[in-house]
């Protein structure tokens, strides 16, 4: 591997967006059009930096090598300057496999929500690309920084844009506004996210007693000894990161809040904002509070659990199609906890290939209602029928997604819930069948999707006629994805097949960040014994 110590390249990352949203913003008084376009170079270069990275990595061949319990970080990339000395507080950045991954999936996401959002946004087009693309950079923060005061600077900063673009730009649905969900929104996050704070503030000081130095560094603070410190802080780190996942019963924002935002904002929550609350507790909470993590792993995977199966079936009860989506959403991520707890080398391979998966499908997903609302103004499901006959691309596309959904073999799906359940099954087997048994209703869901949407009788174009003279809107005929859309859907669905078929690059580079961060959960309980017989326990495993 190539050791890329202090490189710019990582600052750029985060600053690329920033910079581009800016530009965006201030350019819109002399030409809307030029913003979106501004927007889209500005998440490409981010993208292509995130591959230029991987490139440089040479991750090739890694997951066949074993690291040591006593290894360092595998950091791959860092960067790392003074910010406010006096507190110990710095801008540090890093990057390994795991963040590198995340990285690229909201480099290619961000793509996809510029391009999605291309007619859809007609008004206040700059400030609309400014807070899209920020709250993106936060995101990219969020997997950058182990600076832990950083860490939260980015993670309370990616949220203050994602509030505009669902109050600003989003839709009112019978009975509740556009502000009504945003407000909700910020409340749960902002609140979550002081009471992670407090976790911090207390795991610093507990270091600085211990050593005499104030430290943020995420580095510094693994091994604190907290005593019986430890949970309670944790619990704060756990409920900071459960709201955002979310996790029952911390997810009452989600459906609000990805049913009345744009398409370009359910994109970003769907697609990497609930990944840095998982990023979260594998990067942080299963580390810094190995003990506590153990001994709280059965409430979290009950709380995962009932998550599976209580968003699958208010998925297969709605009739919106996008609070469908969003149900399915607290459904997978059940997996993902499960997964996450289990702390075995495999399920956490598996959760990586989960969460890529789970990105690309949802965001297909809830553009695809995008697209469909452009074109009949409504997502009810009931009003749908007969699309199959009606659209040539647009039905069997939504057919393939709805398939990679639930989990079809050939997609990545499929691996990523194939590899959590089965590197969970040792340790957690009545999880591991329940959770099984739930991938019946996500086939239930999907196919009520398919059913309704694509099938029966076709009546589209009287409602697509009803619904705009309802909303006062001219009249268009009905028309298929043009070439925007179907580029932009085919790039997606590409991903999905290439972690379906041939998941070994991706499971390459996540390899060390993931052996490291199973050594800091499994191992740290293990107490005099050889090192090298822990060595052998790895290459056995």
């Amino acid at each position: 591997m190539i050791e890329l110590q202090q490189t710019w390249m990582l600052p750029a990352l985060i600053a690329i967006p920033f910079i581009a949203g800016l530009l965006c913003w201030l350019v819109e008084r002399f030409n809307k059009r030029l913003p979106r376009w501004i927007a889209l170079i500005g998440m490409t270069l981010t993208f292509v930096l995130s591959i230029v990275l991987w490139q440089y990595g040479d991750f090739s061949g890694m997951s066949q090598q074993v690291i040591a319990p006593d290894a360092a970080v595998p950091w791959v990339a860092e960067f790392s300057v003074p910010w406010i000395p006096s507190f110990g507080i710095s801008f540090h950045l890093a990057l390994d496999g795991l963040s590198l991954m995340m990285v690229a999936l909201t480099g290619l996401l961000g793509v996809a929500a510029v391009a999605c959002s291309w007619n859809e946004i007609q008004r206040r087009v700059g400030f609309f690309h400014l807070n899209l693309l920020w709250s993106l950079g936060g995101v990219i923060g969020v997997f950058l920084a182990i600076d832990m005061f950083l860490f939260f600077f980015f993670w309370e900063m990616m949220l203050v844009p994602i509030y505009f673009l669902i109050a600003i730009w989003g839709h009112d649905v019978v009975g509740k506004t556009k502000e009504y969900a945003a407000t909700k929104f910020f409340i749960y996050t902002q609140a979550s996210g002081l009471i992670m704070l407090v976790g911090i503030l207390i795991l610093v000081i507990i270091s600085y007693a211990q050593k005499g130095v104030v430290s943020f560094n995420y580095n510094d603070l693994l091994g604190t000894s907290l005593g019986g410190w430890e949970y309670p802080i944790m619990l704060c780190f756990f409920i900071g990161f459960a709201v955002k996942l979310p996790i029952i019963p911390f997810h009452g924002w989600l459906p609000d809040a990805h049913a009345q935002a744009p398409t370009a904002g359910s994109v970003d929550l769907a697609g990497v904002l609930i990944k840095t609350a998982a990023y979260g507790l594998i990067r942080f909470v299963l580390p810094l509070f190995p003990a506590a993590s153990q001994d709280f792993a059965p409430i979290a995977m009950t709380l995962g659990t009932i998550g599976i199966f209580y968003g699958a079936w208010l998925a297969f009860m709605q009739t919106d199609m996008k609070r469908l989506l969003a149900y399915t959403s607290i459904s997978h991520m059940g997996f993902v906890v499960l997964a996450i707890y289990a702390g075995t080398l495999l399920s956490l391979q598996g959760l990586m290939i989960q969460m890529l998966a789970h990105g690309l499908s949802s965001a297909a997903l809830f553009i695809m209602a995008g697209q469909l609302y452009e074109r009949l103004h409504t997502r009810d499901l009931t009003l749908m029928g007969g699309m199959w006959g009606q659209f040539r691309y647009y039905a069997p596309i939504l057919m393939f997604f709805c398939a990679a959904l639930l989990g079809i073999p050939g997609t990545g799906n499929f691996i990523g819930e194939f590899l959590i359940l089965f590197g969970a099954f040792a340790q957690y087997p009545v999880f591991v069948v329940l959770a099984t048994f739930s991938l019946v209703l996500a086939g239930l869901y999907s196919l009520i999707l398919i059913h309704k949407a694509l099938f029966g009788i076709n009546n589209i174009e009287e409602v697509a006629l009803k619904e705009t003279k309802s909303h006062g809107l001219p009249t268009r005929p009905l028309k298929d994805l043009g070439k925007r859309e179907l580029s932009l859907l085919l790039m997606l669905a590409a991903g999905l097949v290439w972690l379906g078929l041939y998941p070994q690059p991706f499971l390459d580079t996540s390899s060390h960040a993931m052996q490291w961060i199973n050594n800091a959960y499994i191992y740290s309980q293990v107490t005099q014994v050889d090192a090298s017989q822990l060595l052998d326990a790895m290459e056995a495993r």
